[in-house]
């Protein structure tokens, strides 16, 4: 399967650069596998989809402010995009610039109120970084980061909270799970009054998210790994769905791929923490989710090859083409697709 069958003409005014006033009344494209139909609809509508049993899962991560500007002894500016914690105070980074910044180094964040020595280089040319501070370090983070943003969003975002979920709980992230930026809390509320459940689940979106697709070959593809972990009282309840012939369905390709991670051949879960390499492209057999929430993805990317596995590659691609004709909004701040 070729790379290049993954590719779709998307013109640059579509690809949203800040978010709508409103989360919810962003745009929702329906797909019903069944009838392989197109519908479109505003994103609140989708409570008009879910049905009493069934189970959204959720992906509660928190996006920390991890692209952070300072200065080296030298009075030299660098930047850093803290990538994930190795362990107590010890970070992977990506650094900038790259050849200036070699073992030893010690940069100066916030006029002190945080400093960092480049500890090793590890392989890709990412660095082992130590921080050192006085205080709570994700205080440190909120006050002097900023949110590391994908390459493809150039405006200046207003408030650190659009590019959070309204649950957004355990910090880890360099990316938001973007497919849940759409909920508000009284959207929630009222799909839990009409019987539908909701569970979480954790994974911490690398930035590697991001990164393109590089082979011809499909197949040939290695995925980047993200941390997860699942609790007992959420597997409680996608179990429950599952016995009871409810959908259970995945806000995200971010918790999709933990739950399709996690489930035995049955589709059942236990609970567990552990790295994820998962790749699903066409041909995948779901074991665990039964519908996705997510928005419109970039062309040729790991996640569209993941919507094409669960919808069927044609008719994704047909629905891309629709959205792209309907002038829908693009990427993390566009709008969202339900697959049902």
């Amino acid at each position: 399967m070729k790379v290049s069958e993954f590719n779709y003409e998307l013109p640059e005014e579509l690809i949203a650069q800040v978010p709508l006033e409103k989360r919810d009344e962003s745009r929702l494209m329906v797909l019903n596998r069944e009838k392989q139909t197109i519908e479109n609809k505003i994103f609140k509508d989708i409570i008009d989809f879910l049905e009493p049993g069934d189970c959204l899962v959720r992906n509660n991560t928190k996006v920390i402010p991890a692209r952070i500007y300072g200065k080296k002894e030298t009075g030299a500016n660098v930047e850093f995009l803290l990538l994930n914690n190795i362990e107590g105070d010890i970070w992977e980074s990506i650094v900038r610039p790259g050849n200036k910044l070699h073992i030893g180094t010690k940069v100066i964040f916030g006029g002190g109120l945080l400093e960092a020595e480049i500890l090793d280089i590890m392989p890709g040319g990412t660095r082992k970084v130590e921080f050192h501070y006085k205080g709570i370090f994700n205080e440190i983070l909120d006050q002097i980061g900023l949110m590391p943003l994908p390459p493809y969003i150039h405006e200046e975002l207003k408030e650190k909270e659009r590019y959070q979920t309204v649950y957004a709980k355990y910090n880890g992230s360099a990316a938001a799970p973007t497919a849940g930026l759409h909920f508000t809390p009284e959207l929630l509320k009222q799909i839990q009054e009409k019987g539908i459940n909701i569970a979480n689940v954790t994974l911490h979106v690398g930035i590697g998210t991001f990164r393109p697709v590089k082979e011809d070959e499909v197949q040939k593809h290695e995925m980047h790994s993200e941390h997860y972990y699942i609790k007992s009282e959420d597997v409680e309840k996608i179990n429950r769905a599952k016995k009871n012939g409810k959908r259970v369905i995945a806000i995200g390709t971010t918790s999709c791929r933990v739950l399709e991670t996690v489930a035995d051949e049955e589709g059942m879960l236990k609970p567990q923490e552990g790295d994820t390499q998962i790749f699903i492209y066409p041909g995948y057999k779901f074991k665990c989710i039964d519908a996705l929430i997510t928005n419109f993805h970039l062309p040729q990317s790991t996640l569209l090859m993941l919507v094409s596995a669960l919808a069927g590659k044609d008719y994704t691609m047909q629905a891309y083409q629709e959205a792209v004709k309907q002038k829908y909004r693009f990427f993390s701040f566009g709008d969202a697709m339900f697959i049902n």
